[in-house]
């Protein structure tokens, strides 16, 4: 390849890694966690979805009327803002989902079976 050929290539390199490092700033959710473990690994309650929610970005999830989910984390709120869970969904009929982590609004469920009541207060990363 001649210089001008590799010119062109680097320019072009150039321009494509700086539309990759100028990504969109979400605005946080929350600044502390309530989790079961330090991890968070661990489930913290079970919660049936009361109605549909369509996630809005790629930090939710989709939820369905009835649908099985088990939480991870609870957000506590910065001002201004709802309160969010994490959680996983299950259920037979979307086991395609199953394992998908996100958030979701706390008021679009019903906790139906909480396993660990004394939970550890920690800050988001």
């Amino acid at each position: 390849m001649d210089k001008l050929g590799c010119l062109v290539v680097l320019v072009a390199s150039c321009g494509l890694l700086h539309q990759a490092a100028s990504a969109v700033q979400m605005e946080k959710l929350g600044g502390r966690k309530r989790c079961a473990d330090q991890d968070c690994s661990y489930v913290i309650s079970v919660a049936e979805a009361l109605e549909d929610y369509i996630a809005s970005d790629c930090r939710f999830i989709n939820l369905k009327k009835g649908q099985m989910i088990y939480v991870y984390s609870k957000l506590k709120p910065v001002e201004g803002a709802g309160v969010f869970w994490s959680g996983s969904v299950y259920s037979e009929r979307y086991v395609h989902k199953m394992g998908n982590i996100g958030y979701f609004p706390s008021n679009h469920v019903n906790e139906t079976q909480v396993f660990k009541k004394k939970t550890i207060e920690m800050p988001t990363t």
